[in-house]
């Protein structure tokens, strides 16, 4: 695979390629994947204020993590038809079942922030055989996913031969491992979740350069990386928040959908935790991830 990496200070030139998706439907590389929220390909550094939008005056920011929320009710509802097998629904108790940081469940359909996992119907299939896929968007152009757990045997130091001569990023960044993203042509990094318990997370969306996938965790392309390495220097966030993809999966609108109906993938929601980014794991995650969904544990 040609690769274009975002380690570099110039944009890489166009170019189009085609992979073949587990269903067998080819689907050209998508050009144009976040819309009109592109950052130049120069940035090197971003400018934030330390201070809390409750110090500038600004109420704080309503709690947007409703996948918490219906996690809780999932489990809730689990709780209760273990206890009672006639129970189809019910409101939520009065003393909430405990659900961990870790937690995942089953979903019916893909959604921005879920997991595909590869089901049995993969195997022996070369790229995508127990394989962990975030879904990073879900918009008009067709879900978009980075694999999980398909750590390659470079760091970004060892992978200088691939990447551009840029000093700056490789010497933040240089013991970082680099992942295989997927079959398709670009190049991502996820930030988080750690960076959420110190206040990094606040900084991370108010520099407007990041994407958000779930409270806490955010990713971004080349044209971020500058930044992200500014963030990693001044200690905003730490070095070991960050997981670099080369490569990225990518369906058209109705494509994957097709796939989950035919049992290629299960589809899963997840807490930030579940994911893991501060360590390498290749197979663990995905029978992690089987073992909680199978489980529905609760505490």
């Amino acid at each position: 695979m040609e690769t274009s990496c975002f380690l570099t200070s110039k944009p890489s030139p166009t170019k189009r390629m085609a992979t073949t998706s587990p269903a067998g439907v080819t689907k050209p590389k998508l050009h144009a994947l976040f819309g009109n929220r592109r950052a130049s390909s120069s940035v090197t550094c971003c400018s934030y204020n330390p201070r809390s939008s409750s110090e500038d005056g600004v109420a704080p920011a309503i709690d947007r993590d409703w996948r918490s929320y219906r996690a809780q009710l999932y489990f809730n509802e689990q709780h209760a038809k273990s206890v009672n097998s006639a129970v189809t629904a019910m409101p939520p108790p009065a003393e909430q079942v405990k659900i961990g940081d870790k937690w995942a469940h089953p979903l019916v359909e893909p959604e921005k922030g879920c997991l595909l996992i590869a089901t049995e119907k993969l195997d022996g299939s070369h790229i995508f055989e127990r394989t962990v896929i975030l879904l990073l968007s879900a918009g008009v152009l067709g879900p978009v996913g980075v694999i999980l757990n398909r750590p390659s045997l470079m760091s970004i130091k060892e992978a200088q031969s691939i990447f551009a001569d840029d000093a700056d990023i490789t010497g933040a960044f240089s013991g970082r491992p680099l992942f295989f993203g997927g079959p398709l042509e670009e190049c991502f990094f996820l930030l988080g979740p750690r960076a959420a318990t110190g206040g990094g997370a606040d900084v991370v969306a108010r520099t407007g350069l990041f994407e958000e996938v779930m409270p806490g965790l955010h990713y971004g392309t080349r044209e971020s990386v500058g930044c992200a390495a500014e963030l990693a220097k001044r200690g905003v966030v730490g070095v070991r928040d960050f997981r670099f993809f080369d490569g990225f999966c990518g369906w058209e609108r109705e494509q994957l959908r097709d796939e989950v109906r035919t049992g290629l993938w299960r589809v899963a929601a997840c807490s930030p935790a579940v994911l893991g980014l501060a360590s390498v794991v290749k197979g663990g995650l995905w029978e992690e991830v089987q073992g909680l969904v199978r489980e529905r544990r609760v505490w």
